[in-house]
């Protein structure tokens, strides 16, 4: 084979690599254990940790209140979201409850949380995550992606972080 042929075969395999990392197309994108963020309902972004260890998203929510409008299930909470420069920002939100889990503590105790629906950007493309509502003030990130989130969207890097755009296009 030329010189010339293996040449071109190398540009286009390259093409092909960048234009599938790319965040507009569609398909996996490979992401660091950390990457920044946009919570949509707080006009903020901010830090997640992914975490292919945990199955359900989790979010930073105190004052949770469950209700019934309309005959449906409602969670009212104060999602608290801190800022790339560690300010911390806390929002009232309504939101309708998907469902209620149980979650496995780091002590063997099960916690009884609710699920919503809430956007963020990932990685220049928005999301409606279900999100358990827990109080994450023990922890470094406001955010945790866990698989459910994850599958079929990234494959994380555990060497690397920052990787992703936290806009949406």
């Amino acid at each position: 084979m030329s010189c010339l042929k293996l040449l071109v075969i190398f540009c286009g395999l390259v093409f092909a690599a960048n234009a599938t990392a790319s965040s507009r197309t569609p398909g996996k994108v490979i992401a660091g254990w950390v990457e920044k963020v946009t919570v949509v309902s707080a006009d903020l972004v901010t830090k997640a940790k992914l975490d292919t260890g945990a199955k359900t998203s989790s979010i930073y929510a105190v004052n949770v209140e469950n209700f019934k409008r309309d005959g449906k299930r409602w969670s009212r909470f104060d999602l608290v979201v801190t800022d790339l420069k560690d300010k911390e920002k806390i929002v009232s939100i309504e939101r309708p409850r998907i469902r209620k889990v149980r979650i496995k503590g780091d002590a063997d105790e099960y916690d009884r949380r609710s699920v919503v629906t809430l956007p963020i950007c990932f990685d220049g493309r928005s999301y409606e995550v279900e999100f358990t509502l827990a109080d994450r003030r023990n922890y470094i990130y406001p955010i945790l992606l866990g698989r459910e989130f994850l599958e079929g969207r990234a494959i994380v890097d555990a060497e690397s972080t920052f990787m992703t755009k936290a806009a949406c296009e």
